[in-house]
């Protein structure tokens, strides 16, 4: 690979860590409270001066509040959000999935029927039937996301533990009496570890434009909880008047999907040089 395609190579990862570094940091240096209004700064356009003497460098919305506060939070909820649901997804899929390859025979025939029929339903209508039912929080969007993203994960696992139990050094270590969990442990996860990495990657970008779909339809996090989603759909009645309220939260959103998407990618295409 030339120098300049290793430089465009980084792009993706440099973007992705610029929005985890605004979402950790980014709050820190932004004074916003999603409870206060101004009717006075309303539909200010991007650069306009407010009446405090500050720049609203990316303009205000329908409620006077500022469009880049509101972008930095809304980057930090969604990371949240994104990491918490990746981390249980992969937690509850990798362990279920380990198990089937593994042991195999019945267990394995009834956990692989389970994963899809489970894998046939449509993983955002069975969300937005959980935030439309339950109250609406960081951890029901969540649990709702959750629901179906842990499947992909259990279906990598399995075939990464079925590939890899026949193998010689399992078998030795059955030979020797070692137990089936640290035979897990010890020999199948350290060959499983870099397709879920990458699969990880790949379903956080999906989680986020996932919760950005149910805050847009207003079942996913409560009014007080900033979402890109929610800046989205409270814009989209002004696009002729202030246009920035919608498009630039849809481009942050468009540009950390797209980032992660390619960061992914080439993640896999490593793992496959790699093996």
């Amino acid at each position: 690979m030339s120098p300049r395609n290793r430089s465009l190579a980084r792009v993706p990862y440099l973007i992705v860590g610029l929005y985890l570094l605004t979402a950790a940091l980014g709050p820190l240096f932004v004074d916003y409270n999603p409870r206060v209004t101004s009717v006075m700064q309303r539909l200010l356009p991007p650069g306009a001066a407010t009446g405090a003497g500050q720049v609203a460098w990316l303009g205000t919305d329908a409620l006077g509040r500022d469009v880049l506060a509101q972008i930095v939070y809304g980057a930090r909820t969604s990371v949240l959000i994104g990491l918490a649901t990746v981390l249980v997804s992969a937690v509850v899929g990798l362990v279920l999935g380990l198990i089937a390859g593994y042991a195999g025979g019945w267990l394995d025939a009834v956990l692989a029927r389970c994963f899809d029929v489970l894998l046939a339903f449509p993983g955002i209508l069975l969300a937005i039937v959980i935030a439309g039912i339950l109250d609406r929080s960081v951890f029901v969007v969540v649990l709702a996301l959750s629901v179906t993203a842990w499947i992909p994960f259990a279906r990598v696992a399995r075939g990464s533990a079925l590939s890899t139990r026949e193998r010689g050094w399992v078998d030795a270590a059955r030979v020797m009496g070692v137990g089936s969990l640290a035979t897990l442990k010890r020999h199948i996860l350290p060959f499983t570890a870099g397709p879920i990495v990458a699969l990880a990657t790949l379903e956080f970008g999906l989680v986020v434009l996932a919760e950005a779909g149910l805050s847009f339809l207003g079942i996913g996090l409560p009014p007080t909880t900033v979402s890109w989603g929610q800046i989205i759909a409270g814009g989209k009645d002004y696009l002729q008047t202030a246009w920035w309220i919608s498009t630039l939260p849809g481009i942050a959103l468009t540009l950390l999907v797209v980032s992660v998407g390619l960061a992914s990618d080439q993640l896999s295409e490593r793992i496959k040089l790699s093996r």
